[in-house]
């Protein structure tokens, strides 16, 4: 049975992912770095676990959360689609399951915003909730403000992140700081909205309702 370990071991995931990282680094966009994907592994892993699912399907999460990003090393934009065959192909070399690497890669092929991803089973709902939720100032690589983009200004507003799951309520909620004299709720909400939406409908595809908590109010 192939582990998270298994993949992590792999100096050819490793290599795709740092460099693509680096590709992505020399676009100007924010990191997309190990870190990342180790808390998104972490997260996906945890919100299933969580809410009860099995926990091999916890562990498919893992997986998803932890090479979600790799398609950056062909292209930041539809780096979903690319990372779920680059996926497909280092998994099946690991003699995994075709079951479980359709699993993984209907998740990271539907992680991203802009491709219209969907919760199309569990692994992708947690996974997309994992991602959405890794905003903080320390991805952004950009030192002068002045070279900001608005996706750029946003993520350096916000202090703090973190997602709570209550099993009992069934309630997933974001909960968030930000440095309104950087970025106004408002503007948030304008870039950011097309991801609120994802997380409501991946909550949704967990029994879940979606809730966003920011400077302590209830927004969602």
């Amino acid at each position: 049975m192939v582990t998270l370990e298994m993949v992590k071991k792999s100096p050819v995931v490793r290599q795709y992912m740092e460099t693509g990282n680096d590709f992505i680094g020399n676009m100007g966009a924010i990191e997309h770095n190990m870190h990342h994907a180790e808390l998104t592994s972490f997260l996906c892993y945890d919100i299933l676990n969580t809410l009860g699912y099995p926990v091999r399907e916890a562990e498919l999460g893992s997986m998803a959360g932890y090479l979600h990003d790799i398609g950056n090393l062909v292209n930041r934009y539809g780096h979903g689609m690319s990372g779920a065959i680059i996926a497909m192909q280092v998994l099946a070399e690991l003699d995994m399951e075709p079951v479980e690497i359709a699993v993984i890669m209907g998740a990271i092929g539907n992680h991203e915003e802009n491709a219209q991803g969907q919760p199309v089973n569990n692994v992708a709902a947690a996974l997309i909730l994992a991602d959405k939720s890794d905003v903080h100032r320390s991805r952004v690589r950009k030192r002068d403000a002045a070279n900001f983009t608005q996706r750029d200004r946003v993520n350096y507003a916000v202090t703090s992140s973190n997602i709570v799951i209550d099993s009992i309520e069934r309630t997933i909620c974001l909960r968030m700081q930000i440095d309104t004299s950087v970025c106004s709720v408002m503007e948030y909400f304008e870039i950011f909205l097309t991801k609120m939406l994802m997380c409501r409908r991946a909550a949704e595809h967990l029994g879940c309702q979606f809730q966003l908590m920011m400077n302590n109010n209830k927004l969602l």
